[in-house]
C-alpha cells in the first residue's frame, strides 16, 4: 500500500471519503472486503485526499481489510485512514488495545471520534468532562509519538455547542493543541441548517485557532448545503460519502460537494483531470454497493442533465447554457433530450442530432416525427426511458419504411399449472426472414421469457449477432384505464450486447402482447447495432 504522496495536492484542502465506514451503515449495503478494495480503488481514481477504512480491531472485517490494503492497494492520490475511538475512561492511552490496534493497522493517518456534548460524555461514557478531555489529549498525543496523522471527530458537536458551548470549544482546543491536525464539527443526528453550521463553524474557528473540518449527516435533506456553509466559515477539510451513502438517510455526497467546490467555487480540492472522471466513479460504485444509481443525482445522474419541455429545448437549440448551470462533460456526465408529448420541434431536432440525424434542413421531417410521437404518447407509449424505440421511429420517417429484419406470422404462450407444482410456460412463434418461415417454441420463466426464447431459437441461425443479445431489466406498468374497466399495459425492455445497453418500449392490451413489441424492437436494434441491413 503507497500513501499516495506522489500525486497528492497539496495540504490546504481535504476532500475525505467515508463511504467504507459510514457509507457502509446504509440499510441494504453489506460489503465484503473485496468489495472495500474496490471502492478504494474507484475513490483513489477519482482523486480524493483521504480514504477512511473502517475500524481495525474492532471487527474482523475491517482488521482483514487494512492487513490487504498493504499488499493489494497501490494509491496514487489517497492515503487510508484507520478509525477508532479515545482511549477508555481511567486508563492510559499506550495501554489502551484499541488505539493499539489503529496503530497495527499500518495506515498512516488515524480518525479519532471524541465526545463534544457534555450530556454524552456524562450518559454515554459515564465519566467526568474533565476526564474526557484528558482522553482526547492522551490519545491523540499517543498516536502522534507513533507518528500517526490524526484527525479529531467531534461527535454531536453543534448540539454540544449549544448546550453547552464553553465545553465543546474546550473538547477543540484539547485535541488541537495534543497535536491533532484537523478538529471535525460532526453533525451527528443531521438536525442543523446552513445558517447555524456556518455561524457557529466561524465562532469555533475564531475561538480556538484550530483547523477545522466538517461531517454533515442528511436528516434534514442540507448535508452538502451544510458542508458548503462550513467551508464558506474556514472549514478546510470536507467529510463525505459517495453517493451520499450512509446511516438513516445518508451523509453529505461526495460528488455535489466536490462538483460545487471545483466548478462553483474555483477550487482546486481534486488532481488535475480527475473531475471529468466523477459520473464514472460515482456509477462505478453504485454497482459495487448493488444499489440502483439515482437517476436524479446532482452532476452524476443521468437526468442531471435532461431536458423534456418544448421551451427547454428551443433555448438550449441556441445556446445549451440558457438551461443548464454547467457543461455536463466537466463532470463526465452528457445532455439528454426527452422525447415526450411536451416536445416540440426543437426537441426532435436536438434528439436527432444526438442520434445522428440532422433533422433542421427538412421541417416537414420533424414535424411528422413530432405528430408520430404525440399520437404515439396519447395511446400510452412513453419514449423518455426507450430511446432505442424513438431512433427505430425516426429512422422509419427517415427512410419511409420500418426497418424489418423478419414479420411475424403469429405467436402463442401457454402457462399450465397444476396443484403443488411449478408454473410451466410455453410460446411458439411463427415468423419469416430472407424469404424462409420459421417455427420455434421455447420454455421460460414466464411467459415473455418462453417467448423471448422461442424468437431467439427461430433467428439465431440467420441471425447469429443474436447470440450477444442479452434483455437485462424489466417492467411493467398498468395504464389508466379510459372505457369502463378496461387498461392497457406497457412494457419496457433493457437489452445489451455486451458493449451498449438500450431500451424499448411495447404497448398493447395486454402484457404478453405489449411484450412482444417492445421484443421486437429490441431485436431490430440489436441487428442494426450489429451492423446488418434490414429487408427491403
Amino acid at each position: 500500500m503507497t500513501d499516495g504522496s506522489a500525486d497528492r495536492l497539496d495540504d490546504a484542502f481535504h476532500v475525505f471519503d467515508t463511504t467504507l465506514r459510514d457509507g457502509a451503515q446504509r440499510e441494504g449495503i453489506n460489503l465484503t472486503v473485496a468489495d472495500k478494495l474496490t471502492i478504494a480503488r474507484h475513490l483513489d481514481d477519482f482523486g480524493v485526499g483521504f480514504i477512511e477504512g473502517g475500524w481495525p480491531g474492532a471487527n474482523p472485517r475491517d482488521t482483514e481489510f487494512f492487513a490487504r490494503a498493504a499488499t493489494e492497494l497501490d494509491l496514487r492520490h489517497a492515503q487510508l485512514v484507520a478509525f477508532g475511538a479515545t482511549r477508555r475512561a481511567g486508563g492510559r492511552a499506550a495501554d489502551d488495545p484499541q488505539l493499539a490496534a489503529l496503530v497495527d493497522s499500518g495506515a498512516p493517518v488515524v480518525t479519532l471520534v471524541a465526545k463534544s456534548h457534555d450530556r454524552h460524555v456524562e450518559l454515554a461514557l459515564r465519566t467526568t468532562l474533565e476526564e474526557n478531555l484528558e482522553m482526547v489529549r492522551d490519545s491523540v498525543s499517543f498516536l502522534r509519538s507513533r507518528d500517526r496523522r490524526v484527525f479529531v471527530d467531534c461527535e454531536h458537536f453543534f448540539d454540544g455547542y449549544r448546550a453547552n458551548r464553553e465545553y465543546a470549544l474546550a473538547v477543540v482546543r484539547a485535541a488541537h493543541e495534543a497535536g491533532a491536525d484537523v478538529v471535525v464539527l460532526c453533525d451527528t443526528n443531521g438536525g442543523m441548517l446552513p445558517s447555524g453550521v456556518r455561524e457557529i463553524t466561524a465562532d469555533v474557528l475564531a475561538s480556538t485557532g484550530a483547523r477545522l473540518g466538517v461531517h454533515a449527516q442528511d436528516d434534514t435533506g442540507c448535508a452538502v448545503a451544510n458542508t458548503l456553509a462550513a467551508v464558506d466559515a474556514g472549514a478546510t477539510h470536507v467529510q463525505c460519502t459517495a453517493n451520499g451513502y450512509g446511516e438513516r438517510v445518508g451523509n453529505a455526497n461526495l460528488f455535489p460537494v466536490v462538483g460545487a467546490l471545483e466548478t462553483k467555487y474555483d477550487r482546486r480540492v481534486l488532481p488535475a483531470g480527475r473531475l471529468p472522471e466523477m459520473t464514472r466513479i460515482s456509477h462505478a460504485i453504485a454497482e459495487v454497493v448493488n444499489l440502483t444509481p439515482s437517476t436524479h443525482q446532482p452532476y452524476v445522474g443521468v437526468s442531471a442533465f435532461a431536458h423534456k419541455a418544448g421551451l427547454h429545448a428551443s433555448a438550449i437549440k441556441v445556446d445549451p447554457d440558457l438551461y443548464q448551470h454547467i457543461d455536463p462533460e466537466r463532470v463526465g456526465n452528457t445532455m439528454r433530450m426527452l422525447v415526450s408529448d411536451m416536445a416540440g420541434r426543437a426537441s426532435i431536432e436536438l434528439k436527432g442530432r444526438e442520434l445522428g440525424y440532422d433533422l433542421s434542413t427538412d421541417r416537414d421531417l420533424a414535424g411528422r416525427v413530432v405528430a408520430r410521437v404525440k399520437e404515439r404518447e396519447l395511446a400510452g407509449y412513453t419514449y423518455e426511458a426507450a430511446d432505442a424505440s424513438f431512433e427505430l421511429l425516426l429512422r422509419d420517417e427517415v427512410h419511409g419504411r420500418p426497418a424489418r429484419f423478419f414479420s411475424l406470422e403469429s405467436w402463442r404462450t401457454i402457462s399450465e399449472q397444476g396443484p403443488g407444482t411449478t408454473a410451466g410456460n410455453e410460446a411458439t412463434v411463427k415468423v419469416w426472414a430472407h424469404g424462409e418461415r420459421m417455427i420455434a417454441t421455447g420454455e421460460g420463466n414466464g411467459p415473455v421469457d418462453a417467448l423471448d426464447r422461442a424468437l431467439r431459437t427461430a433467428l439465431e441461425r440467420i441471425y447469429p449477432q443474436l447470440v450477444k443479445l442479452e434483455l437485462t431489466d424489466y417492467k411493467v406498468r398498468i395504464l389508466e384505464g379510459q372505457h369502463g374497466t378496461g387498461s392497457k399495459t406497457r412494457v419496457l425492455i433493457e437489452s445489451t450486447d455486451g458493449t451498449a445497453s438500450w431500451s424499448t418500449v411495447g404497448v398493447a392490451d395486454n402484457v404478453v402482447a405489449a411484450s412482444w413489441v417492445a421484443l421486437q424492437d429490441a431485436y431490430t436494434y440489436g441487428l442494426l447495432r450489429a451492423g446488418l441491413q434490414p429487408e427491403d
